[in-house]
């Protein structure tokens, strides 16, 4: 799974938790959220304005009866005594005045960033774990029919040109069958198509193993030159100079019934420095 898919699938994922969000926070208000409206009753108004008038006759009644009759004491208790006016309206609840726009705001703010991120790193940590079980880079790869692509690296000019295969992240070489006794390749199944004194082919792996940078092909030196720190390599993958601390990696090669070159990315061999080496490098000018 390449990174242009982990980033669609984190996408839509983050939609659909904020979607989710959204959904949730309808639900919970349920269908008697609605908000409440209605018209100025002005016949209730002037019932307000009534029912205070006359609480206001009523305390100055009483201020005059303690006057006229001087008993202070009775007079107060009734003065202080709280006039309750009945209020008809019934209180509203939080459920059915609804969500406001701030908790709204927020929830959704939280649904779509903590959501999105979560998902996201969710979906990502998944994808690093999850295993290849077939296809891709990691697995065994069909490089294609092992006859074209001998046609292709060695073209009988006497030159090599290797052939890069992004599915497997692998540069195509030759390699004879004269040339693997006793170099660092010797045992490993790295070379195949070998029989008959045919050329074979082997799989390097692009990366660089300094650093891990990719490296390039460099067609006038004949060899592979780091552009990122200068490790250089032959056209078998042979270290040649710079800080790289071995050869180039490969992977296991075969070669299945119907002729195809299949390159198993998933079992990388490493081989240390050469002692001699098995093709002659540079033969020309360097790239770097």
């Amino acid at each position: 799974m390449d990174a242009a898919t982990i980033l669609i699938i984190a996408l839509v994922a983050a939609g659909v938790v904020a979607a989710a969000g959204v959904f949730a926070v309808a639900w919970r208000r349920g269908p008697a959220a609605a908000p409440i409206v209605g018209e100025f009753d002005r016949a209730a108004a002037k019932r307000d304005v009534s029912a205070k008038t006359v609480a206001v006759n009523v305390q100055v009644d009483a201020q005059v009866d303690v006057q006229q009759t001087g008993e202070a004491e009775e007079a107060d208790e009734e003065l202080h005594e709280p006039i309750t006016i009945t209020d008809a309206r019934e209180p509203v609840s939080p459920q059915e005045y609804g969500v406001t726009r701030r908790k709204f705001l927020n929830r959704a703010a939280l649904g779509l960033f903590g959501g999105g991120f979560l998902g996201t790193m969710g979906i990502s940590m998944l994808a690093f774990f999850w295993p290849k079980l077939r296809g891709g880079f990691g697995s065994k790869v069909n490089l294609g029919l092992l006859d074209d692509l001998r046609a292709e690296v060695v073209p009988g000019d006497g030159t090599i040109h290797p052939k890069f295969v992004p599915e497997a992240q692998a540069w195509l070489v030759p390699m004879e069958q004269d040339d693997i006794e006793g170099s660092s390749f010797e045992g490993l199944p790295v070379v195949v198509g070998t029989e008959g004194g045919n050329t074979g082919l082997m799989a390097l792996w692009q990366k660089c193993v300094h650093l891990g940078c990719r490296v390039p092909d460099c067609s006038s030196s004949q060899g592979f030159e780091c552009p990122c720190h200068g490790s250089r390599y032959n056209y078998h993958g042979e270290y040649e100079a710079g800080p790289a601390p071995r050869n180039l990696d490969r992977f296991a090669v075969e070669v299945d019934d119907a002729g195809n070159l299949i390159a198993d990315t998933g079992t990388v061999l490493e081989t240390p420095r050469a002692s001699h080496k098995t093709i002659a490098y540079p033969q020309g000018p360097s790239c770097l």
